[in-house]
Formats: structure tokens, C-alpha cells, sequence
């Protein structure tokens, strides 16, 4: 045989030795890529529907679950696009399902109690995500701006009220302990939390109302009255606070 032929075949075999080898370099840095936008997707899907059960169903008003909702529904169409082994079908049948739900007022997230430290951290750190999660869609152009700013300054509030709830919740207990001057404390406290969210009526009407049960209960130390548990109807007021807010308003009207 030739040298130049050998040399040729030589040659021949390195050069496709190379396109073997780029070749599944590629098809390994495609495969990589599949693997890595797969999980950023149901790591997506995942967190939204986190949070849309975990947050106290007395905090998402229908604008944060449609949001939320739409995050989940994002994630399972670009989950089809990749094929994903998971039942995807599933997924988005149950997040439209919801949706329709929410838009008929017929969905159902039991509230919860913010009566601890423990709880009221977790429910904060659920709403930092949540917040991050909003401006994450605002910057990708799928949340509007108008929309992005009213939900964020939303949940900014519902992060004051969550420090709120606790300090309600520590008043009730100082007050079945007879420890009206801590209580009077809690609620100050309360006050000054609601007091961060100035641009929310709701806010401003409960600064009002906590005051006025302060007043009572300072009330009740220059009269010498120590039994103030039955005194006032705010405790029962606020646990309807997001629910039903009339109360507060007529309350917060009458005493301005």
C-alpha cells in the first residue's frame, strides 16, 4: 500500500474519530442542558404550588393565586416543550381546574393562625419568596408592570401584618394572664407594624382600632380593673381581618 494512502486513511480515521467525538460531546452538553432547564422548571412549578398552599389561605387574594397559578401553568407548558418523564398532563389539567376556581370564588385555603415565632418566620420566609417570585416575572415580561407593583406593595403589607398577628397573638396571652401592661406593649407594637404599610387603607383603619383597645386598656389601669378579657371585640375583628373587612371599616369610620 501506498504511503500517501495510509497516510490518507490515517488521516481519514482521525478526522472522524473528532466529529464522533464532538459529536457526543454535544449531543452530552445538550443532553446537560435538557437535564438542567427540566429541573429549573419543576423546581418552578414546585415553589409556586408551595406557596399557593402554604401561604394562609387568608393572605392570597385572587390576583397573588392567579399569579401563582400562572407560574405553575408556565412551568408545565415548558415542561411538554422538553418532554419531561413527570405526568405534566396531570399538572396542567389540576392548575386550570384551580384557576377556574379562583376566578368563581369556589376555591378553598383554610386560614391560619399566626400564633407563634416559629410560624410567624416560616410564613415571612414564605413571602419573601413570593415577593422574589413576583419581580422575577415582572423582569422576564410576564407580569406587568402595574400589576407587579400592586401585588409587591400587597405582599410588603402582608409581611407587616405578619408581625402584627404575632403581636396580637402575645397581647391575647398577656391579657389572660392579667398582664395588661405587656399587652398594652404587644399592641403598640402591632400599631407600629400595620403603621409601615401608610399607603393601605386597611393598614391605616387597624392603627386606628389598635389604639382605641389601648386606650381601653389603659383605661382599665386607672380604674383599678385587672379582668379585661372580654372587654373588646378587636381580638375577633382581626381574625377576619383579610376575610371580611367591613367591621373594620365601619369600626375605623365611626371612631375617626
Amino acid at each position: 500500500m501506498e504511503p500517501t494512502t495510509i497516510v490518507l486513511i490515517l488521516a481519514a480515521i482521525v478526522a472522524i474519530s473528532l466529529v464522533i467525538i464532538v459529536f457526543s460531546q454535544m449531543r452530552e452538553k445538550a443532553r446537560i442542558e435538557r437535564v438542567r432547564k427540566t429541573t429549573a422548571q419543576q423546581d418552578s412549578y414546585n415553589r409556586a404550588s408551595r406557596l399557593l398552599t402554604e401561604i394562609p389561605g387568608q393572605y392570597l387574594n385572587t390576583d397573588l393565586k392567579l399569579i401563582l397559578l400562572k407560574q405553575m401553568e408556565d412551568a408545565c407548558n415548558a415542561l411538554l416543550a422538553l418532554k419531561s418523564d413527570k405526568p405534566v398532563d396531570k399538572w396542567l389539567e389540576s392548575v386550570k381546574q384551580i384557576q377556574q376556581q379562583v376566578i368563581s370564588k369556589t376555591d378553598r385555603y383554610p386560614p391560619v393562625k399566626i400564633d407563634s415565632p416559629e410560624k410567624a418566620s416560616y410564613v415571612k420566609e414564605l413571602l419573601h419568596s413570593l415577593f422574589k417570585l413576583i419581580e422575577s416575572m415582572h423582569k422576564s415580561g410576564r407580569v406587568d408592570s402595574a400589576t407587579a407593583k400592586q401585588n409587591l406593595k400587597y405582599v410588603l403589607f402582608l409581611i407587616h401584618k405578619t408581625h402584627a398577628d404575632l403581636h396580637v397573638f402575645q397581647a391575647r396571652d398577656y391579657i389572660r394572664h392579667n398582664e395588661t401592661r405587656k399587652a398594652i406593649h404587644a399592641y403598640h407594637l402591632a400599631s407600629t407594624e400595620m403603621g409601615k404599610s401608610k399607603d393601605n387603607a386597611l393598614a391605616l383603619k387597624a392603627v386606628k382600632s389598635f389604639r382605641i383597645r389601648i386606650k381601653e386598656l389603659e383605661a382599665s389601669l386607672l380604674d383599678g380593673n385587672s379582668d379585661v378579657r372580654n372587654t373588646s371585640k378587636l381580638d375577633q375583628e382581626w381574625d377576619n381581618f383579610l376575610q371580611d373587612d367591613d367591621s373594620w371599616k365601619k369600626r375605623a369610620d365611626y371612631d375617626s
